[in-house]
């Protein structure tokens, strides 16, 4: 039988809606997250690789993977002044809804230091993630075998002390000295301190005897303090850290606690509903097992904030650094 122009044209349009539909259905089988726009996302680390913020970033995105929070994040490094370039480059992405960065305290001190008007407290916040304590690192092989050894050498000869850390001025392995030195009777502008571009340089540093001692986040280091490379003289919060045999500052009878921080922020004028999504997603991370055990075994400390409160804590931050950097005369 043959077939009538007006029963071709009704097949035509069936067919054209049949493939909508699976067009459609296609779509529907993607992850949620994709659905939201995190199905290209980004993370910028503003430091070299082996530093924390490369630690706790690939740490985050491995586990976002796994879980299917999101698809397949890239994570890349963008180095220089301590943050600041990268800072720079998160500013200029304004309302890119694929791009995350990894920072902490380090990258709030180095944007002071540098001149730079690229303020975090202007980014959009999406988490505070972790806590960490900072420690007191030396050679294994070192002569300074406790944190009374090397506080005698520092007051004795300030300058002959070489301290390192893996931020800029104004970052946690600087201010930690500088507020470690004021508590043991060492004036702060004495303090002979070199800056390392993450926590990578400042192990190469360490491990060549190119400086005396590191100050550092303790996560870093697992591996090498494990293996006996390094020791720790002494850790900087209000308890022992787990697995790490040295006393806390105040056990040495140091009248200071300290701790670093680090979190997520995206560009500035970002959608609603972008930076929402990019929160949930943080969320989702924060409520694995899988974070909780990177949590122990890298000594971080639970410091989830996100919304207002973290807003706010990034205002406070600027102020805390530049109080610190106008007294020391770098701000």
């Amino acid at each position: 039988m043959s077939e009538t122009a007006g029963s071709r044209a009704r097949r035509s349009r069936a067919l054209i809606a049949l493939l909508a539909i699976l067009l459609v259905a296609g779509c529907g089988v993607t992850r949620g997250d994709q659905e939201q726009g995190l199905h290209r996302l980004r993370m910028m680390v503003p430091n070299s690789p082996g530093g924390g913020y490369d630690l706790t970033a690939r740490t985050a995105v491995k586990i976002m993977e796994d879980e299917d929070i999101t698809g397949r994040v890239e994570v890349f490094n963008v180095l220089g002044a301590g943050g600041t370039v990268a800072m720079a480059r998160l500013m200029n992405e304004k309302g890119n809804d694929d791009l995350m960065m990894m920072m902490g305290l380090g990258v709030v001190g180095a944007v002071y230091t540098n001149g730079s008007s690229a303020r975090a407290s202007n980014a959009t916040p999406l988490a505070k993630v972790v806590e960490e304590q900072e420690g007191i690192l030396v050679p294994a092989d070192s002569p300074l075998r406790t944190i009374d050894d090397f506080v005698a050498a520092w007051r004795a000869d300030p300058a002959s002390v070489t301290i390192g850390g893996g931020s800029s001025p104004g970052g946690p392995d600087h201010l930690f000295p500088m507020e470690t030195a004021r508590a043991v009777g060492v004036d702060p502008k004495s303090v002979n301190f070199v800056s390392y571009d993450g926590g990578g340089d400042l192990l190469t540093a360490l491990l060549g005897k190119k400086i005396t001692a590191g100050t550092s986040g303790l996560g870093e280091y697992v591996d090498q303090i494990e293996a006996g490379q390094v020791r720790v003289l002494a850790v900087s919060g209000k308890e022992r850290a787990q697995g790490i045999d040295a006393p806390t500052l105040t056990e040495a009878g140091i009248d200071l606690t300290f701790t670093n921080w680090r979190g997520v922020l995206a560009p500035p004028g970002l959608s609603d509903d972008a930076r929402a999504a990019m929160v949930e997603a943080l969320e989702k991370l924060h409520d694995t097992a899988e974070w909780k055990e990177a949590l122990v075994k890298n000594g971080w400390s639970d410091a989830f904030m996100t919304g207002t409160d973290f807003e706010n804590f990034l205002k406070d931050q600027d102020k805390r650094v530049s109080s610190t950097l106008s007294e020391l005369g770098l701000a």
